[in-house]
Order: C-alpha cells, then structure tokens, then sequence
C-alpha cells in the first residue's frame, strides 16, 4: 500500500495535540456544567428540507448518499448537519414532552461543511454549543447571561484574551427598513461580508444585489461602523437620522446587553454594529468572538437569539446560544506552537521489567498504582534498564518504577528520569507530585507561559 494522501480540511490531530484538545473540551465542559447546562447529543444527519430552510448554506451541506443506491433511492433527503443549532431546534420538537423549560443544554459534537479548508476552516469540525430554549416565550435576561458564560467557558482556557462583539437584528433590519431597504434579510447578507471583501465591494453589492440607493448604501455602512464598549453607540446611532420602530426596540435591547455583561465582567463586550451573522434564523442579539492578537482568525465564538427557529404549530420555542469554534482555536494555537502538552501519553509510571518471568510482579505493582489513580504501564519488553528509561524519555513520562528483591529485604524503588533522584517507594503509598499526575498544557500565548493542569 501507498503513503496515504491527507484529505484536506479533515483535520486529525497526533496524541500531545489530542491532550490538549480533550484539556480544551474538559474546561468548557466542566464550565457549562457550572452554570446548569445539561448534555445532550443528536444524530449527525437531518432532512435536507429542515438543513435548507435557514441561511445559505445549501452549497455547503454534505449529503448522504449509499454507495449501491438503487434506482430511485440515489438521494435519501438526508445530510450531515453543518451546524448543532438546527438539530437542536429539532430535537426540542421531538422531546418538548420530556423537558423542563426553560431548558438549558450543551452540546460538543463534529459538524460538517463542504468549505474551501483554510486555517480556522474545515470541512470536519468540532462546534461546543450552549443554548437556553423556552416555551412561547423566553425572558431576555438571558441574552445578558449567555454571554457571561461563554466569557467564562472562554477566560478558563490557556488561550489569549477574547473580547465579544455584539450586535440587534432587529437593531439593523429596522435601521435598513428606515432607509427603504425592500429585503432587510438580503441587506444583512451583504453586510456579513464586509471582513471577507471589504466596504466598497459591500457598498456596490448593496446597491446591485440588495436594490439599494447608493445614499442608503452609505448610511447602512456608516450604520456598520460604529463601535462602543459602552451604551455610547446608542447615540451615534440616532445621529444617522433614521427612524424605525424595530430598530428603537433593538437598540434598547444591545444597550441592555452591553451594560448587563459590563456590569459583571467589564470589558468583556463591545457594541459593533457590523455584526449581522449570515443565518436567517437569527432574530434580536448577535454576537462574534475574537481572540486578541489573532483578530485575523475571525470569530472564534459565534451566535445569537432565535425566537421562531423551532415552532410545531401549537408551541414556539425561542432561544438564545452560542458556538464555540473548538477546531479554529485549536487549529490556530496548535499550529504556531502556542499549546502543547507536556508529555504525549498520560501515563506517569512505567514500571521496568527485569526479565520475562518478573512481568507478573511488573502487572502486580502497575494495578495497585492505577487503582490509586496513577496512570501506569509497564514496559513492552525486558530490554536493558537503559532502553527502557529511554523509552519512557521519548514519551514523557516522568517515572520509571523498579521493582526490589523481596527475599532479600531490596524495597522497591521509583526514579525520576528527568532529575536522576530515584528513592524507595511501595505500590501502596507513593505519589508523585500534583503537576507530574496529569500532563499539563502549556501555554505560550503572552509573554509568560502558563500552565493548567490537565485533569483526568
């Protein structure tokens, strides 16, 4: 068989990356757990016609498809979901009967998109999902809470400084609707490429594809670039003169957002009125992440409000969430070296084996470690003690375990192959120390590295 041929944008990740991955995931979860949020999973395919209704992402879902399809049965109707927001509004549908509202959920799972792959974009990708869904009605507080923590899920990782842009929907659909916009939805198309192709490209696209005048044109762009830390932006926005029932009620709204967040976590938002998220689903709050000093990245953490996304004609069910983009985080810090791990296994001891016929003795010693919660193996052969440390070197594990003479009073005895220290040690007793249990993730984002310790 042949070298094999990466396939692009499926990522796969070798073991000290993986450490560092499951540190990532373990941290968010534990987070999400902190605040009441219960796990859940949902199936990897959905109807097209449910994956299709929102947004345009038709050209990027991956359909499913049997290889030996017979005539007629080529399309099943079925595709890998590209996000966890539409499978989710599903899954509340399908089990409104079994939940207690308001229902707080997280969800950690792969998603697919058949995109270009680039750094931060995949077509394999795992998404960690938190959202708040109610019954008719969902109270906005929420909105002010979700993104408190998802500051927190994210000020928990070894990873850089992050700050929250947000934004209203209903902010911008009414300030486009008050300069005579026909289709606020396809202007908010167009303003969600302003980081990919720039103003002027926005500005001719919202006069040739959105029916814009070129006045109205310009007055939506001086609508995308006001930013505020504070409620500051509010004004600037009435300066524009436009005028709109929606956009008065979600400018109350971001104001609402702004001084809520900064008034337990300031600092942490941003009002950005470039913000519009290209999904349809999307109705009041948006928010965008960036990480500081990879502001080229784009978001890292996305979402927003959705009052009509699930709906089963007798009930709605709002909601509000956010996305963490685990795979663009990673694929960026791992990539420049910036994360890694301190050891590429979890094992802490390797316990030597003298010769063949002590290797019953070398499992003995290895069992009462691990039921002590150290993680241990023991070494593949009966090579030369040499070897054997050296191999444990090469892994990173920081102890090798020698077994002792019983008959002759020879206790056993443990070495810290990075030192030379070795000491007696019982099976029965011994520990190493807290940073050595665990491999640690070792950050380099600033300019003093930092380490968590990786939890079991």
């Amino acid at each position: 068989m042949s070298r094999p041929t990466p396939l692009s944008g499926f990522p796969e990740m070798l073991p000290a990356q993986r450490i560092v991955e499951q540190y990532v995931l373990d941290s968010i979860r534990r987070t999400f757990e902190l605040n009441g949020f219960a796990s859940i999973e949902t199936r990897a395919v959905e109807p097209l016609e449910q994956l299709l209704r929102k947004g345009e992402i038709d050209k990027e879902v991956y359909v499913l498809r049997r290889l030996q399809a017979a005539e007629g049965e080529a399309d099943a109707g079925l595709g890998l979901h590209f996000d966890l927001t539409v499978p989710f509004a599903r899954y509340v549908l399908e089990n409104s009967g079994h939940l207690e509202f308001p229902f707080r959920r997280y969800q950690i799972q792969k998603v697919w998109r058949g995109e270009r792959p680039q750094e931060g974009r995949y077509r394999e990708f795992t998404q960690a999902d938190v959202d708040i869904v109610d019954r008719d009605t969902l109270p906005f507080h929420y909105d002010i809470e979700l993104a408190l923590v998802i500051g927190e899920a994210l000020s928990a990782l070894p990873i850089p400084p992050v700050r929250i842009q947000v934004n209203n929907r209903k902010l911008a659909e009414g300030f486009y609707r008050g300069v005579g916009a026909a289709d606020p939805a396809a202007v908010l198309r167009v303003v969600d490429k302003l980081d990919k192709i720039g103003p002027d490209a926005v500005g001719q696209a919202l006069v040739a594809d959105a029916g814009l005048s070129p006045a109205a044109a310009q007055a939506c762009l001086r609508l995308a670039g006001i930013t505020s830390s504070d409620a500051s932006f509010a004004d600037q926005v009435l300066g524009l003169g436009v005028s709109d029932p929606l956009l008065d009620e979600g400018l109350d709204e971001l104001v609402r957002v702004v001084d809520g967040v900064a008034a337990i976590r300031p600092g942490l938002v941003v009002a950005d009125l470039r913000i519009a998220r290209g999904l349809d689903y999307y109705t009041g709050t948006v928010y965008e992440t960036l990480m500081s000093g990879h502001e080229d990245l784009g978001s890292i953490s996305s979402g927003g409000r959705y009052d009509s996304l699930a709906s089963d004609g007798r009930a709605t069910y709002p909601g509000v969430g956010i996305s963490i983009g685990v795979s663009r985080i990673l694929g960026r810090l791992l990539g420049r070296g910036t994360l890694t791990a301190s050891r590429s296994v979890p094992t802490c001891v390797l316990v030597a084996v003298a010769d063949e016929e002590s290797r019953g003795r070398a499992n003995a010693v290895a069992a009462a470690l691990r039921g002590r919660g150290i993680a241990t193996e023991v070494a593949p052969s009966a090579a030369k003690f040499g070897k054997q440390i050296r191999h444990a070197d090469r892994r990173g594990i920081p102890f090798v375990w020698f077994a002792g003479d019983p008959a002759a009073g020879e206790p056993d005895s443990v070495k810290d192959i990075r030192s030379g220290e070795q000491v007696a040690a019982s099976a029965e007793n011994w520990l190493p120390a807290d940073a050595d249990l665990w491999p640690t993730v070792n950050s380099l984002s600033t300019e003093d590295s930092t380490e968590e310790e990786q939890g079991s």
